[in-house]
């Protein structure tokens, strides 16, 4: 059985809403990397009492404890006070730690505040901060491992991952192999009916399965029932006969795998087919082509974007006729396939591709509710394909939902998939 470990992020920011915490995310990943099996994570504000508390929490069920935060220099970094009255061992000024501070504030006076950075449980082992002023440490206690390390997420990041594995040999952890995962990227199927699909396929009981809904789909994700999982290898096996019955089952629904993003999967079909594309946006208001161009290399298939929010620049930019926009309005069918076709025209080249809609908090109707998004896409020999969403949630998520539905129509249309499902 691999070695549990627990994440305290330590900051009364975090719990006050002034700060994302994002370090467990690393950390929890770079644990995995080494199998070591993340069982729990938690957040805790400035206070030692709370602190100490959550602590003594983690060591009743966990073997190695990683906190983040509160080792500055300011009264209320009480990380190292907190962890000092738990394991019952006074801090003292270590010199070490006090030449690793000098290195770092060479032009400035060593003050009191400087110096807190130095104090450290009796005992415990100082692990340098390349990225930073303070050092953090590690201690062991009761047959657990304490490792605590800085808030900031570059300082943490670079100390863990040039410190863990030494760490774990000092104090004779064993290093497991990396826990096998696989994570598949779904669009436009919710998720009771992913949940369904997947319950049909009778997964193995040694298979977790976790579901996770955004506005970019509905992400299936694969782990081992460690306490099921007697061997890995076998797990891997088992694993991959899975992983086969979801690329079959899902078929057109699954865009990608594991950390690929569907800009990446459509610019890699773009390339490979030598196909060229130009994009018209309104409700998205250049989410689209931004997403296309975070790709590097992009400039080998994207030609332009236009943002075309107004109705008179729909008109001027694309050639899309007033009378169609007095009609049929803005958010319609046939504008969005009017929007394909002119940018495609007018920029020669193989794909056009258009959003129009409605993306709130105001301007829907009745009729023509918030979240009301078409998207159009113009292909070679005068073929145009039109498609209706209608997407939910707040501004930022219809427009991304949005941008993803756009991608998707090209994406399906690109590998000859069906564009329902």
């Amino acid at each position: 059985m691999p070695i549990t470990a627990e994440l305290i992020a330590i900051g009364s920011e975090l719990l006050w809403g002034e700060q994302v915490e994002t370090n467990s995310i690393f950390l929890g990943k770079c644990l995995r990397e080494h199998g070591i099996d993340v069982r729990f994570k938690g957040v805790v504000g400035d206070q030692i009492n709370d602190i100490a508390s959550a602590i003594k929490q983690a060591i009743r069920r966990a073997t190695l404890i990683v906190l983040t935060g509160g080792l500055g220099p300011t009264q209320d970094d009480v990380t190292r006070e907190a962890i000092a009255s738990v394991i019952g061992q006074p801090l003292r000024r270590r010199n070490q730690a006090i030449r690793l501070i000098e290195k770092k504030t060479t032009t400035r006076p060593l003050t009191p505040p400087l110096l807190r950075q130095a104090l450290v449980p009796i005992g415990a082992q100082l692990l340098e901060n390349p990225q930073g002023i303070a050092p953090g440490f590690c201690t062991w206690w009761k047959s657990r491992l304490i490792i605590a390390l800085p808030g900031v997420p570059h300082e943490a990041h670079t100390m863990f991952q040039t410190s863990l594995e030494w760490v774990l040999q000092h104090y004779g952890l064993p290093q497991g192999q990396e826990i096998p995962s696989k994570h598949f990227h779904t669009f436009g199927i919710t998720e009771s009916h992913v949940d369904a699909i997947i319950r049909s396929l009778r997964p193995s009981p040694s298979i977790r399965i976790g579901l996770q809904a955004s506005p970019l789909g509905v992400t299936i994700s694969l782990t081992p029932h460690l306490s099921r999982v007697h061997d890995l290898k076998k797990f891997q096996v088992q694993l991959e006969i899975f992983s086969e019955k979801i690329r079959s089952r899902f078929a057109a629904s699954l865009y990608a795998e594991d950390n690929q993003h569907m800009e990446e999967i459509v610019g890699a079909a773009l390339q490979s087919r030598q196909l060229t594309l130009a994009i018209a946006e309104s409700c998205t208001g250049g989410l689209l082509g931004h997403r296309l161009t975070q790709i590097p290399g992009s400039s080998a298939y994207f030609d332009r974007g236009v943002i075309c929010y107004s109705n008179r620049a729909k008109t001027e930019l694309l050639g899309v006729s007033p009378s169609i926009l007095r009609t049929y309005g803005a958010v319609s069918p046939v504008v969005a396939k009017a929007m394909a076709q002119g940018i495609r025209s007018r920029s020669q080249v193989d794909l056009g591709l258009s959003i129009t809609g409605i993306a709130g908090p105001t301007g829907g109707s009745a009729h023509k509710p918030i979240g009301l998004v078409y998207v159009g896409l113009a292909t070679p020999h005068n073929r145009t394909v039109v498609k209706e969403f209608r997407f939910h949630g707040d501004r930022n998520a219809i427009k991304l939902r949005a941008s993803q539905g756009a991608l998707d129509i090209l994406r399906r249309w690109l590998h000859g998939l069906p564009l329902e499902d």
